[in-house]
């Protein structure tokens, strides 16, 4: 689904001077849509889930700086994404509801956290994950080794890495989807140069230390059938904002339907 071609398109000038593309589609009170790893308007859930939203709100969808029609500006840092959405929430009319997919959530909480004027925050398995030990897992290896594959030109082995070594996915899965999905595939390759950056949003465990400094009220949703590792994160990320609650869908994993999410979050935006 191509939502550009149903909603109205335009553009915005972030602090640092990088073009920001957006997508406005549907009436009601304005909600704005963080996308995940490899995620833009093109690529990822937010295709499916923005029409299903417009229909109670006015939803915002915007390219992640780097990604789709976005612009990018060196060097990156985790600040810059949340300047971003400052600037879509005044093109919002100052204030708006907002929902963090995955690594998305990341720049959520710290945009809430720096006191951005956000009416209630929805977040959908922020992969803040622990090792056994249950300290952060620490993720500059894996960082290091994306970034040394992006500067080498290997965009499809850092896709690959990273959906494998990261996110454990079979490889022999992986590579078939990369075979028989050329064009997904190919989408996935053109925002490789991002991934480094979405484990340095996770890598910064600093944001669910200052979370207590979070009052609006906040949802932690997760899935059901996800693993383990992600539910506890779940548990830890709702532990460190005490405004806030959790919901698990049933049936759902991380690869959640948006059929499934849109009254979830409908509910929540919406309840008094």
């Amino acid at each position: 689904m191509n939502i550009r071609t149903m909603a109205e398109n335009a553009k915005v000038v972030s602090r640092d001077g990088t073009v920001i593309a957006f997508s406005r589609l549907g009436h009601g009170p304005p909600l704005i849509l963080v996308d995940g790893a490899f995620c833009f308007r093109d690529n990822g859930p937010t295709p499916q889930l923005a029409p299903l939203l417009a229909r109670r709100f006015t939803v915002y969808v915007y390219d992640r700086r780097g990604r789709g029609e976005s612009g990018d500006t060196s060097p990156y840092a985790i600040e810059r994404e949340v300047e971003d959405l400052s600037v879509l929430l005044d093109a919002a009319g100052g204030s708006a509801f907002v929902f963090g997919m995955s690594s998305g959530a990341g720049i959520v909480l710290r945009a809430v956290e720096n006191g951005m004027p956000v009416r209630k925050i929805a977040l959908y398995e922020p992969p803040f994950i622990s090792d056994k030990d249950g300290q952060p897992r620490q993720l500059e290896g894996q960082q290091a080794e994306l970034e040394r594959l992006v500067a080498d030109g290997n965009r499809s082995e850092a896709v690959m890495y990273m959906m494998t070594e990261v996110f454990g996915a079979p490889r022999a899965f992986i590579q078939a989807m990369r075979i028989l999905k050329r064009t997904v595939w190919k989408k996935n390759e053109s925002v490789a140069h991002t991934l480094p950056r979405d484990l340095a949003i996770l890598n910064d465990w600093s944001v669910l230390k200052a979370g207590s400094s979070i009052k609006i009220p906040t949802l932690i949703i997760g899935g059901a059938k996800s693993s383990v590792e992600l539910q506890l994160a779940i548990t830890t990320v709702g532990e460190s904002v005490p405004n806030s609650r959790r919901q698990m869908l049933g049936g759902q994993s991380h690869n959640v339907s948006m059929k499934v999410l849109a009254p979830a979050l409908e509910e929540f935006y919406l309840s008094k």
